[in-house]
């Protein structure tokens, strides 16, 4: 996605790291960065806008929800290998099978 212009930050930066921003996980500068790009770009500022819409949405409607503690260290511990660059299976070898 871009308007075919050039631009400091390319869109390809920004689209990747988009959910760091809507969450406030960078570092100033690169939300200055980002932002200056929105400004820029209309095609990355409604990706922005709908991706902020269903964030919203999203704690809303699920915000009120207890997260249940095993599901939590699964989904973390997934965060922690992938942020370390392991290789993540694409299914929890761990889970026990489900009965039909």
């Amino acid at each position: 996605m871009s308007c075919g212009e050039p631009h400091e930050t390319d869109c390809s930066e920004v689209l990747d790291h988009l959910y760091e921003f809507l969450d406030h996980e960078m570092p100033d500068a690169d939300c200055t960065k980002f932002e200056v790009h929105f400004e820029e770009c209309s095609p990355c500022l409604e990706k922005y806008g709908l991706e902020q819409a269903v964030k919203k949405l999203v704690k809303r409607c699920c915000g009120q929800d207890d997260v249940p503690t095993d599901l939590r260290a699964k989904v973390m511990g997934r965060i922690d290998l992938i942020r370390s660059g392991q290789t993540v299976p694409e299914h929890d070898v761990s889970a026990t099978p489900q009965e039909s």
